[in-house]
């Protein structure tokens, strides 16, 4: 009997075998390949009962948890949440029409506003995503704001930082390829998400994933192209989601192109007036 009639008729064995497989993978792995800087002993780990992640391998479950942990660190220190009752539901509103036509749609989202005047987002693990007051205040109708929404939703669907988590732990020493602590990948997201060294390939798989989502929801998809070109153009420095490599006229290039190949006839989102009634309680 071959291998793969085995395991067809042996349920049983199907249900343990490919775990069974992955942690004696891990183990060798984290074992075997040497670590430069802090030792990262897993046997320690282990006995302590400290929980192992397989960043390579991480299912949703996982990253929604990690996400959570992360969430929950966050408000104890590093970010201040809006209380504003108000724009919270109307970011919650505008994030769930976007999370049901992104790519990642079965993951629980959540959606944040942090009292800040940075013009800035961000985005964690498992659908948490961080919109501050100062980006909702510098947009000029709801499908500017979108946009952005988008944008971070498509480094969730592309799932950026779980590569940026995995590469970081490896390179600082602190995990091998296959294993990592889960509190040492909570610290490494929280600090990734903060001060994310943007890559050229993410910012251009998150525009493009953005767009896609954009457009699905029936906003503008100009709006994505007007609120980059506007912010590039004021005075001062660049706000922070905008910091990245590639530059910021790249990505509207890149964009633009986008658009011009799969254009679509949705205008939703225009309406300054609607939009500065939704965020009076802002202003």
């Amino acid at each position: 009997m071959t291998w793969k009639g085995f395991f067809a008729n042996h349920h049983p064995w199907r249900r343990w075998f490919y775990p069974l497989i992955s942690v004696v993978v891990a183990l060798s792995l984290c074992l075997t390949t040497p670590m430069p800087g802090r030792a990262f002993d897993i046997r320690s780990l282990l006995f302590r009962g400290v929980q192992i992640i397989q960043m390579s391998n991480i299912s949703d479950r996982q990253e929604v948890d990690l996400g959570q942990q992360m969430n929950q660190q966050l408000k104890s220190g590093d970010i201040r949440l809006s209380r504003n009752s108000a724009i919270n539901r109307y970011v919650e509103q505008i994030g769930r029409r976007l999370a049901t036509n992104s790519d990642r749609a079965n993951l629980p989202f959540t959606f944040q506003v942090v009292e800040d005047d940075a013009i800035n987002a961000f985005a964690t693990l498992g659908g948490f995503v961080y919109i501050h007051t100062g980006l909702i205040k510098a947009a000029d109708n709801e499908a500017e704001l979108a946009s952005v929404i988008a944008h971070e939703i498509g480094h969730i669907g592309g799932r950026h930082l779980v590569q940026q988590m995995r590469q970081r732990a490896i390179a600082g020493g602190v995990a091998s390829a296959a294993g990592l602590d889960r509190n040492a990948a909570v610290g490494i997201g929280v600090e990734l998400a903060l001060n994310r060294p943007r890559s050229r390939q993410d910012e251009f798989d998150a525009d493009n994933r953005g767009l896609r989502t954009l457009t699905r929801a029936g906003y503008a998809q100009s709006a994505m192209v007007s609120f980059m070109q506007k912010l590039m153009q004021r005075g001062g420095s660049v706000p922070t989601f905008l910091s990245t490599h590639p530059g910021t006229s790249d990505r509207i290039s890149a964009l633009q192109r986008s658009i011009d190949a799969q254009p679509s006839n949705q205008r939703d989102g225009l309406d300054n007036a609607a939009y500065r009634a939704n965020i009076r309680s802002l202003l």
